[in-house]
Order: structure tokens, then sequence, then C-alpha cells
């Protein structure tokens, strides 16, 4: 029996054709799909500009949401405003109606009305009017004379 043996294989040196491949047509890829592709996978932010305008950036999201939160807080105001100015009227509407029953009730009529079950009348005569010739009041801690 024969010995086992590794043999080389044969080794043809042929020129290697390189076949070329037709040239690929490049696509021009919109820079604002190019934009939104590093926004979404998140290499934008590894970027050199984006990491030196990001405290300007975050500076300037919370001035809006600090414009944000001033208009909530005028809103707010502004309505508790109307509602203030809407109780004003409706108490100064109320005043208005007191006052005129006020002034009904206090006519000497109805005085004279309401004054009858407790026995009191009307005085029929009219009050007189005392006049002094001197002061006869004396001040208090004035020496008397």
């Amino acid at each position: 029996m024969k010995e086992n043996t590794f043999k080389e294989p044969e080794i043809k040196e042929e020129p290697e054709v390189i076949k070329e491949k037709p040239p690929q047509k490049k696509r021009k890829v919109n820079p604002v799909i190019r934009l939104i592709q590093s926004v979404m996978d998140g290499t934008i932010l590894t970027r050199e500009k984006v990491v030196k305008t990001l405290p300007f950036l975050l500076y300037i999201a919370f001035l809006a949401i600090l414009y944000i939160a001033n208009t909530y807080y005028a809103e707010k105001k502004v309505i508790e405003i109307e509602k203030v100015k809407r109780e004003l009227k409706e108490l100064r509407s109320e005043s208005i109606s007191i006052e005129s029953r006020l002034m009904y009730y206090s006519r000497q009529t109805e005085v004279m009305k309401r004054i009858i079950p407790y026995g009191i009348k009307e005085s029929l005569i009219p009050p007189k009017k005392i006049f002094t010739e001197k002061d006869t009041t004396e001040k208090a801690g004035a020496p008397r004379k």
C-alpha cells in the first residue's frame, strides 16, 4: 500500500481579469431627508456644531417654556378679572335696588304706616327753635368767672 501524501494543487498562473462594474449612479440625497435621518438615528448629537450650540438651544427651550407658562398665567388672570367684573356688576345692581327700597321705606308716609301698629302717632305741631343771647355752654377745663 502506498502512503498518503499531500499533493499540492498545481497553480496555473492566469492573469486575473478584473471585471469592472459599471459605475453606479449616486443618488443625491435631499439635505432635509439626511437631516431627519441623522436626527432619528442620533448622529446629529455627535456633531461638533451641535455640541457647541447645545447650551444655547437649551436656553431657547427654557425661554419657550417660560413664554408658554406666562401666557397661561395671563389667560388665567384675564378670566379672573372678567369674573370679578361680573360679580361687581351684580353687586352694584343689588346695591342700587337696596338703596331704592331704603328710599321708599324712609318716606314719611311709609314710616307712618309702619309705626301705627306700635301706637305712635305723627306730631301735628311743628318744632320750635330756641334762640339765646349768650352762649350758655361752658368749655371743659375753662376757669369760671
